[in-house]
């Protein structure tokens, strides 16, 4: 019936194993529980214990495939009708989260997305940027995600009909970090694949420090610049590249561009202080890439 499958990289999953399989032997469904390491190497003694678990399996990749190569492999070796897509580092709000999707596949929909949520603890200085991005520029309500069903969704937390994802499979051309998503849900919306939204939320426990999260999204700019000189994607289906393009018509871009290289250690020190502002990130991203263009 149901394959939760869920790429991994430098993350103990073995927590959130042990409470979906708890889930999942209390509902009685059929399922299987397949994780994939995207070749890390780290936290394999305790990710190795998931073998020992029913209908669970733990395995490593030989080479890293990037994110969306590695959820293509999971769905290859997945055997039921439905797949659940999860992130690693999350973990179910409630205690009868697959239960909640479980009671919605007789309805047979095509994809379900649950959400997103992030703690209310503030985590110490060096960690807010990542909290305070997630829970500013992830979080919707679910009336706010109704509003347009493509918007605001993440390829995980996300469970759809295994036929779908083998037919409409991630981008195999992005290696690097950033903008499967965004490719893959385009993918479904031209081909008028219907998106149910739900509450279901997953809590992403996302720790990671600002200086770790600031090189992350120099390094999804850097993505985004290469797929679009590529063609790839198109420079009006991303909102930062979207704003660029006003720049340049406006012939302001080489300016933006040199103010954002004079003042750079101000905008990191504001950036991993403890009141990091969002509007200063993405100044950051727009000049990052202004400086990429020139």
């Amino acid at each position: 019936m149901l394959s939760i499958l869920i790429p991994v990289y430098n993350y103990d999953v073995s927590k959130l194993v042990l409470e979906l399989k708890h889930q999942a032997d209390d509902l009685g469904i059929i399922y299987e529980i397949i994780v994939q390491d995207d070749s890390s190497r780290k936290f394999v003694e305790e990710n190795n214990q998931i073998n020992s678990l029913e209908n669970c399996l733990f395995s490593i990749n030989n080479e890293n495939l990037g994110r969306g190569r590695n959820i293509n492999s999971l769905c290859s070796k997945s055997k039921y009708n439905y797949v659940l897509i999860m992130e690693a580092d999350a973990f179910p709000e409630s205690k009868s989260y697959l239960k909640n999707y479980i009671d919605l596949l007789s309805k047979a929909p095509d994809v379900i997305f649950g959400g997103v949520k992030y703690s209310d603890s503030i985590p110490s200085q060096e960690k807010i940027l990542r909290w305070k991005y997630g829970r500013n520029r992830e979080i919707r309500s679910l009336s706010q995600r109704l509003q347009n069903n493509y918007d605001f969704v993440f390829t995980w937390n996300l469970l759809l009909k295994r036929e779908i994802l083998l037919q409409y499979p991630f981008p195999e051309f992005i290696n690097e970090y950033g903008y499967e998503d965004l490719v893959f849900i385009k993918k479904l919306r031209l081909n008028s694949v219907p998106i149910t939204h739900i509450e279901n939320l997953l809590i992403h426990c996302n720790d990671e420090n600002s200086v770790d999260f600031l090189n992350k999204t120099e390094k999804a700019v850097r993505n985004l610049y290469n797929l679009i000189c590529s063609g790839k994607i198109d420079s009006k289906d991303v909102k930062l590249t979207k704003v660029y393009l006003i720049l340049e018509k406006l012939h302001l871009d080489g300016i933006f561009k040199a103010i954002y290289k004079a003042n750079k250690k101000q905008i990191i020190n504001n950036l991993t202080s403890k009141n990091p502002s969002l509007h200063v990130l993405d100044f950051y991203k727009l000049g990052y890439y202004c400086d990429l263009k020139q």
